[in-house]
């Protein structure tokens, strides 16, 4: 049996499982240290990047074991599994082993997904409070319509404090299901976004339109192809399939969108800056970047770099979505708030007129 299994089911699996990971040393393949990840309570690293659904992680590690135990290969054994692993991980494993480099590749895996670890913690951090601000919202509405149909069903009087029809038992269950679905349809096209399904491009290009929020989202899928392409052209992958990896890897249909076309102009005889100008969709410090690592021969090193500056330019763009999502939430409960008061004031005045009758 491979000697470097257990390290690499123990990086590879607690890395895309439903745990997460932090790194520890240990040894891997030829007994040099490298870094590996073991559970841990954090959520996935590798979620972000991962088109398959939840498998048991008991059950893989037993898979790849057994495959081990017939004598293949850890790449072919992970490659059995399907599409768990994200494409970068695969081909990284598979070059690492080739050349003989499987612990430094695993490193820098280790520390590529460490890298979205933190950005996603960052984010979730980020918006939390305007999350939990809209759950009470929804809450408070849904509790609005239940106990005033109950006060109307006392009183023998109809009141519809929202103008929607939505009252008592009846209307609390209508205003649920309306709120899981909409919830479900939003969960379904984030879901779809994330694994680049085609037919949610045209709504990432609209997004990306956006004046405050598209450029944040550009930002983060440029820190994220930075980043991506300081990892892949650190190993001895092909400079186009580290080019493909690493636009696949921003999850944005404005990058993925021209791998064809940037791969084309390389084939070509075009220099990466060349191709990477002509795709029209990168800025020009990014493009300087390039260029300037090309020129020099540390194309790898320059990425690193900017990697660094896009992090916290990244941060940067973290905070603002937040600030959006904060203002879209505070928004949000506002016209709530603003349309129950009108309504029971019409209410309150209609009742009035009522008791008062026609003068």
């Amino acid at each position: 049996m491979n000697r470097g299994l257990p390290a690499v089911l123990v990086f590879a699996v607690a890395m895309f499982g439903p745990a997460g990971c932090r790194p520890k040393e240990s040894t891997v393949g030829n007994g040099r240290p490298a870094e590996i990840a073991e559970p841990a309570s954090a959520a996935s690293a590798g979620t972000s990047e991962r088109p398959g659904s939840e498998v048991d992680p008991a059950a893989l590690r037993d898979a790849i074991r057994k495959a081990a135990d017939r004598g293949e290969t850890i790449t072919e054994a992970i490659n059995a599994t399907g599409r768990f692993f994200p494409p970068m991980f695969r081909s990284l494993v598979e070059v690492g082993e080739r050349t003989g480099h499987l612990s430094e590749v695993l490193a820098r895996l280790a520390d590529h997904y460490d890298n979205q670890l933190k950005l996603r913690r960052m984010f979730l951090a980020a918006i939390t409070w305007p999350l939990a601000e809209l759950g009470i919202a929804v809450v408070v509405v849904g509790l609005l319509i239940w106990i005033v149909g109950i006060i109307g069903q006392a009183s023998g009087t109809q009141i519809d404090p929202l103008g929607l029809g939505l009252t008592g038992h009846q209307g609390l269950l209508i205003y649920l299901a309306f709120v899981g679905g909409a919830g479900l349809l939003l969960w379904g096209v984030i879901w779809a976004i994330r694994r680049g399904v085609v037919w949610t491009r045209p709504i990432q290009r609209a997004v990306l339109r956006l004046p405050v929020l598209g450029e944040a989202l550009t930002i983060l899928a440029l820190a994220r192809l930075a980043w991506s392409l300081h990892l892949t052209l650190n190993t001895e992958i092909d400079v186009r399939r580290a080019l493909a990896l690493s636009l696949q890897s921003t999850h944005s249909a404005r990058f993925a969108d021209k791998i064809d076309p940037i791969d084309a102009a390389i084939d070509g005889g075009e220099s990466i800056t060349e191709a990477l100008t002509a795709a029209g969709v990168f800025p020009a410090d990014f493009l300087a970047a390039v260029g300037v690592g090309e020129q020099t021969g540390k194309l790898a090193e320059s990425m690193g770099l900017l990697s660094r500056q896009y992090q916290d330019r990244a941060r940067a763009a973290l905070a603002t979505l937040t600030t959006l999502a904060g203002f879209a939430v505070w928004a949000v409960i506002a016209a709530v708030i603003i349309a129950v008061i009108f309504r029971l004031a019409l209410f309150y005045i209609g009742t009035i007129r009522s008791a008062i009758g026609p003068i």
